[in-house]
């Protein structure tokens, strides 16, 4: 029998749609929607009938009735960027705890990057993990594999055998492809699958310059009990001389480290574009952290709009030159398009780098690749929210043992927080309207990854959110799903609760 769920009395929102309403559901799918101000079940469960009826369904078969009290309706969360540390590192996160991390965060799909033990080189590794994943229950899993064959920068045979149906990324999160050559390679597979490079960007040999920085900062932290996420240190006096004087040596050390690696990233995002376009593939350039970075991206999106737009002028002029002479207008393909798509650019953007300005105490001291940036690099991503450069919003959920991240590991847990610093610092502090932030969550990412998702319209998938966009929490990393603990918004009040989560029509969560 047919699982139906009338979800009413609920604000519906998603990138084109923000009014009340409420939502049908039946066999995992959006079946109607319905908007308007309906508080009365038995009205909107005739409407249900009627809309059942036109499918063949008994009159009486049952509805599930949920009763939303006012909460927002929306579309779940994709995530494009995740580190669930499986298989191989079970003590930073597993399967379970990652996904309930992601439930809790208020996401349908969840995109898990290969860095792991042994790295994921072959699509049965990965369907493996998708198999596993879905055994759980929750949130649906993409594993993504890797560019070079176990991250050895060389070989790309195994990308010969990744079919776009079950990997529709691949990377070398993490860590970039070093040789331009093999990234090229491995980017000429992909775009004759249609498959997305996901390019961690990061000139490597560069990035070995930055380390003997960090790990000065991180020496003279620990000589000072000082923490490697920029938060958790109340007990440390910054007004004590000797402790003013460490803070002094570890933001110079970390400023070198710092400028270092936006050159880094600024250089690698150039180069690894610039391969795409070579290859005739879709790169999506990973948590650009930086305004040089931002604009390499928007350049090369201005650069396809305005090659498409002569074409399509070209054509017209063609067609219309045809008619004159009375001859059938012979279209001509788009040289930038191919079967699988073509040459394309998106990006995203991670909460963090969007909240957090990194020049200053303390988080300068939060170690995170790409490093938190300077007020200037934060205000320009802003911008590229503004003017559609930046495709999505991920988080990079980087779960870490607490002993590791203060060994100087890189990155923060970032699923179970993500929506609220992206609600309280886009729409609450920004005056982003709530619509564009479904769109760079849900949406968009649903689009590129080719999901029948990210919106409410019948015949999408019933993956949705219901959470409360006004109520503040403050963060306590002790009660997070994930194992990772370590997050620069420890003790912050934020704004925006996820309640539910339903996954292919089914209530798979409740905080």
């Amino acid at each position: 029998m047919s699982k139906i769920t009338l979800i009413y009395n609920a604000r519906l929102l998603d990138e084109s749609m923000d009014t009340p309403g409420a939502v049908l559901v039946m066999d995992a799918k959006i079946r109607s929607v319905f908007q308007g101000y309906y508080t009365n079940s038995e009205t909107l469960e005739k409407m249900a009938r009627a809309v059942l009826t036109e499918d063949g369904l008994e009159e009486k078969c049952p509805i599930e009735l949920f009763n939303a009290h006012g909460l927002t309706l929306t579309p779940a969360f994709i995530d494009m960027h995740v580190h669930l540390r499986y298989p191989g590192q079970t003590q930073k996160e597993d399967l379970n705890s990652g996904l309930h991390a992601a439930a809790a965060g208020g996401y349908g799909t969840i995109v898990a990057m290969p860095n792991t033990n042994p790295v994921v080189s072959s699509m049965e590794m990965a369907m493996k993990i998708e198999r596993e994943a879905a055994a759980i229950g929750l949130t649906h899993l993409f594993q993504t594999v890797s560019i070079s064959r176990d991250f050895g920068g060389e070989d790309t045979s195994h990308l010969d055998f990744v079919e776009k149906k079950y990997v529709p990324v691949i990377t070398e999160d993490g860590r970039d492809v070093p040789a331009s050559a093999v990234m090229l390679e491995g980017m000429t597979k992909a775009a004759e699958k249609g498959i997305i490079v996901s390019c961690h960007s990061e000139d490597m040999t560069l990035g070995a310059q930055a380390k003997p920085f960090r790990a000065e900062a991180l020496e003279i932290m620990k000589g000072v009990g000082l923490s490697a996420w920029g938060t958790g240190d109340e007990d440390f006096d910054p007004d004590d001389e000797e402790n003013a004087e460490a803070l002094d040596r570890i933001d110079l050390a970390l400023t070198k480290a710092n400028e270092i690696l936006a050159l880094a990233e600024d250089v690698a995002t150039v180069r690894n574009i610039m391969l795409a376009k070579q290859a005739d593939c879709h790169v999506h350039i990973a948590h650009v952290s930086t305004a040089v970075s931002i604009n390499a991206v928007r350049e090369a999106k201005n650069e396809l709009y305005d090659d498409e737009a002569d074409y399509n002028a070209d054509e017209a002029d063609a067609a219309y030159q045809a008619f004159e002479e009375g001859e059938k207008y012979q279209p001509v393909p788009n040289p930038r398009t191919t079967t699988n798509g073509g040459f394309a650019v998106s990006c995203e953007v991670t909460p963090h780098h969007l909240a957090l300005c990194g020049t200053d105490e303390p988080y300068i001291r939060a170690l995170v690749n790409p490093p938190l940036r300077s007020e200037d690099d934060r205000v320009a991503l802003l911008e590229a929210l503004r003017d559609g450069t930046v495709d999505v919003i991920s988080t990079d959920h980087a779960p870490h043992t607490l002993d590791d991240k203060a060994a100087g590991a890189p990155g923060f847990t970032g699923l179970e927080t993500a929506y609220a610093v992206c609600n309280s610092v886009l729409v609450k502090d920004n005056q982003f309207n709530p619509r564009r932030l479904s769109q760079l969550m849900s949406a968009q990412p649903a689009r590129l990854l080719g999901l029948q998702k990210g919106i409410l319209r019948p015949g999408y998938d019933a993956d949705l959110t219901l959470l409360d966009p006004d109520e503040e929490w403050t963060v306590d990393s002790r009660l997070f799903y994930s194992k990772g603990k370590a997050t620069p918004f420890e003790g912050r009040t934020l704004a925006g609760k996820v309640k539910y989560l339903f996954i292919d029509g089914r209530l798979v969560f409740e905080s």
